[in-house]
């Protein structure tokens, strides 16, 4: 398929390019020495990427230790509430080990590690469920694990904090600034930068410095190729629209790579928030501009001084200023229409998928779902397929507390 004179037929041969490049966003934009050390990972991932015997062990464990394929539900009572005909399915990464996508590349990452001679590795999280996963893959692995997570994060993500420091993490506690996620990933590049000769950075979500972002869409890909296969088994066709959330977006490149190349709408969902001023959001596909932050070029938020801007998401794992560079660049394409929902249509998503389906979504994944439901009383008809990128579990203690029982 062409879109904009790009030709996603051959779309991921292309892009990134051999300097980290989605058009202009992408690169390497780290000290000299750290410019060395994601030369090191890049070679290596790309040794091993291609190596029968890494492929086969990453599908072994996909199928043995995570519980891949996760499967598609179909939103039968949902969909009936909306009245109108359209049909939302929703793609189940909440039943994938440890509860949410992110474990699709911490084991990638991990193994990669190992590969490398690594003894240790060294994360941010959010809402913990990043945190979660790569602890759990260390555990599987036999390394060392570091995890920085803010304060404010750390008190609503209690349940996740326990269960990093139960699979043997270390979690590191960052107090300054807002202590969210942004200086959760200053304090685990300052101590990457230290440790970089034994220890591997493994970021989250589809940014950072190349290769992660292409590293992380590879091993999130399975997702994409995954549902494709499974929706056209279940129904015949294709769906009309897939929606995602989108913070930094590996769970959203994840379900979008398998469908870039056919005739199907894709929606990636931004938290808007309390609203539309500044610090009251975390919109920064709709509302930023381009700008480099934590080593690589894309579209930020910014306040006065051009620097990363102040944020704010009722779900901890989408409040980060900026969105990876794949993103920005599909953005400017046009190829995928960035959009937002606010807290209140989140968290009433939340109950309705909680109530009608008997599935209890991360705050995250409410994101989409709500935008799922108001795309489907737009569209009249067809379907739509929602990336459920993970459960709730986390989240309970702050909703009772936050908006009690609906």
């Amino acid at each position: 398929m062409i879109y904009n004179n790009i030709d996603f037929d051959t779309y991921f041969k292309n892009y990134p390019d051999a300097n980290g490049y989605y058009g202009k966003y992408g690169g390497v934009y780290v000290s000299p020495e750290l410019e060395k050390a994601m030369a090191d990972i890049n070679e290596a991932y790309f040794t091993i990427c291609k190596s029968s015997k890494f492929i086969s062990e990453l599908r072994r464990i996909r199928k043995e230790f995570q519980g891949r394929p996760t499967p598609i539900s179909h939103l039968e009572r949902l969909s009936e509430s909306i009245g109108n005909g359209v049909q939302l399915y929703v793609k189940r990464e909440d039943l994938n080990h440890t509860g949410a996508h992110k474990l699709n590349h911490c084991m990638g990452e991990a193994l990669l590690a190992k590969f490398m001679g690594k003894k240790k590795v060294i994360a941010e999280t959010g809402a913990g469920q990043h945190g979660v996963a790569l602890a759990t893959a260390a555990a599987y692995f036999g390394l060392e694990c570091d995890i920085y997570m803010g304060a404010v994060d750390i008190k609503k993500q209690a349940p996740n904090v326990a269960r990093m420091k139960i699979l043997g993490a270390n979690v590191v506690e960052v107090t300054h600034g807002l202590a969210t996620l942004k200086e959760a990933v200053d304090a685990a590049f300052d101590a990457y930068i230290k440790e970089y000769k034994d220890a591997i950075y493994c970021i989250g979500s589809v940014l950072g410095p190349h290769p992660f972002p292409m590293m992380v869409r590879d091993f999130q890909s399975v997702i994409g190729v995954e549902a494709r296969e499974q929706f056209l088994q279940m129904t015949g066709e294709l769906p009309d629209a897939i929606v995602a959330c989108v913070g930094g977006g590996s769970n959203a490149m994840g379900l979008f790579s398998g469908f870039l190349n056919d005739p199907v709408d894709i929606y990636g969902v931004e938290p808007l928030g309390r609203g539309e001023k500044l610090g009251d959001h975390a919109a920064s596909l709709k509302y930023g501009t381009e700008g480099v932050m934590h080593g690589f070029n894309s579209i930020m938020l910014k306040d006065e001084n051009g620097e990363p801007a102040p944020v704010y998401s009722v779900a901890s794992g989408l409040d980060y200023p900026s969105s990876g560079p794949e993103h920005a660049f599909l953005h400017d394409l046009g190829r995928v229409k960035y959009d937002v929902v606010d807290d209140e249509e989140t968290i009433d998503a939340f109950f309705k998928l909680s109530r009608m389906e008997g599935i209890i979504p991360a705050i995250e994944s409410s994101h989409a779902v709500a935008y799922a439901m108001k795309l489907a009383k737009q569209m009249g008809k067809g379907s739509i397929l929602i990336n459920l990128s993970g459960r709730g579990d986390k989240d309970m203690d702050y909703i009772i507390e936050n908006y009690g029982i609906r």
